[in-house]
Parts: structure tokens; C-alpha cells; sequence
């Protein structure tokens, strides 16, 4: 007899192509749909942060208590995720006074240690190994502090440099280029990279969805916000439901075989 490493199936789905087109319209949903309510319908950036932020602790539990892989429960926290960073990185930024530079490098620090309490408390902070409630609670931490930062990003690159939206989603673009060229050609470490994409496609997101739905005078398109939301989650939904997607997995305990 021997022993072998069993695959365990973790509750988030492997990191594909299909991966991250839906997560880059996720992300723009999540600029278009926080402005609707804080802007369109007038709830302003503390109410619309609460609802946001009640809806994504929800969908957290539910993400937790949930005995396996469900890809519409999982994107539909990461929509929350998304959109209560936009919320809640303009509530900083514009009604706190923090401002752009500040909100970002707050958020940054607030990453940073989530990311490395999760590695000192267990030893990695790899997707691969998301399948306990404890790394699921450092998971969601991490995730809603990305895409809070990358929301406080994509404003402080389109207002603060003058690059406009979009010069902006140019900027991260070639950015996300560079991540992945270091992914195919080089040893850089893959958590690492995957993160530091992570990161990258939430201002790009943000800085497509301020094109999208900004007045022209701000250098926008000045679409309805409601309808690019609409069209964004008609989307992501067909996506999810129509291109396989399935669980990540990593080794787990050892097994017996012969």
C-alpha cells in the first residue's frame, strides 16, 4: 500500500480565461451598479454602502455554509464585493475627505495585512486551498479589500493624473499585460501574480464602467447607468450559466491506494 495526495474540490471556481472575463464585467457591474444607487436613485454614498455592505456579509454566509462550488452564489458575492467597493471607496474619498491618494493607501495597508495575516496564520494564500470556513473568511476579506482598492485606483488614475477614463483603463491594461507575460514566461510566483491580477482588474473595471456611465463633460459616454448594469449582469448571468465552469482543486490529505 501507499499513500497519494487526494484532490479536494475548493469553492471557487478554477482560474481560467472564462475566469477573468467574467470577473473584468463583474467588476465593471460593480462601478455602473453602485452609481446607480448612489447616484441615479439618489441614496448617496453612506446608504448605499450599508445596503451593499449587508447584502455582501449575506452572501458571504451563505458562500460559507455552502457544501460545495455553486458558480451563481459565488459570482453574485463578488458582484456584492465589487459594488460595495464602490460604495464604499467613494463614501471615503468624497464624503470623509481622505481623498484618492489617502483612500488607496489605506486600502492598500489594509490588503497587505490580510493577505499576510492569512499566510502567517496558515501558511499560504493560494485560491487553490479555499475550501474551510477559516480560509473562506480570509478569502472574502482579501477579495472585498481588492476590489475596494482597485475602485479608490481607478478614480485617483482617470481624476488625479489627467489620463481621463479612458487613458486609465489603457494604463491597467498594459498593466494586466505585464502579469500575464510574467505568468507564461517567467517563475514569478503564480499566487503572487494571480493577487496582484486580482487587484489590477478592478480599476480596469472601474475605469470602464466611469466611460461607460459619466457625462461627456467628464469625458464619459453618459449611458444610462440602470442599462449598462442591466446589459452587465445579463452578461455575466449568461456567462455563468452557458460557459463550463467548475471547482478549483489542491491537494488534500493523503489517501490509500493500492
Amino acid at each position: 500500500m501507499k499513500h497519494a495526495p487526494a484532490d479536494y474540490a475548493t469553492k471557487v471556481p478554477e482560474v481560467t480565461l472564462i475566469f477573468w472575463i467574467i470577473k473584468i464585467a463583474a467588476t465593471t457591474l460593480g462601478e455602473t451598479g453602485g452609481d446607480t444607487v448612489t447616484m441615479t436613485m439618489n441614496w448617496g454614498y453612506l446608504a448605499g454602502t450599508i445596503l451593499f455592505f449587508a447584502v455582501l456579509v449575506a452572501l458571504v454566509i451563505f458562500q460559507i455554509i455552502a457544501k460545495k462550488f455553486h458558480p451563481i452564489l459565488y459570482w453574485a458575492t463578488i458582484v456584492a464585493s465589487t459594488t460595495f467597493g464602490t460604495t464604499m471607496a467613494d463614501f471615503a474619498d468624497r464624503s470623509l475627505g481622505i481623498g484618492y491618494t489617502g483612500g488607496s493607501s489605506l486600502l492598500l495597508v489594509l490588503l497587505m495585512a490580510t493577505l499576510g495575516l492569512w499566510y502567517w496564520s496558515l501558511g499560504s494564500i493560494s485560491v487553490a486551498t479555499v475550501n474551510t470556513p477559516k480560509v473562506e473568511a480570509f478569502y472574502w476579506a482579501a477579495i472585498t479589500f481588492s476590489q475596494t482598492l482597485g475602485t479608490a485606483l481607478g478614480d485617483w488614475m482617470a481624476d488625479s493624473t489627467g489620463l481621463g477614463y479612458e487613458g486609465g483603463a489603457l494604463v491597467f491594461l498594459a498593466a494586466i499585460a505585464v502579469v500575464a507575460a510574467l505568468y507564461y514566461w517567467t517563475n514569478v510566483s503564480h499566487v503572487l501574480l494571480f493577487w496582484a491580477a486580482f487587484i489590477l482588474t478592478r480599476p480596469l473595471g472601474a475605469t470602464v464602467g466611469d466611460f461607460l456611465d459619466k457625462p461627456l463633460s467628464h469625458g464619459g459616454l453618459a449611458l444610462s447607468r440602470p442599462l449598462a448594469s442591466a446589459v452587465l449582469a445579463a452578461f455575466i448571468v449568461g456567462g455563468v450559466l452557458l460557459l463550463p465552469q467548475r471547482a478549483g482543486r489542491h491537494p488534500g490529505h493523503p489517501r490509500t491506494v493500492s
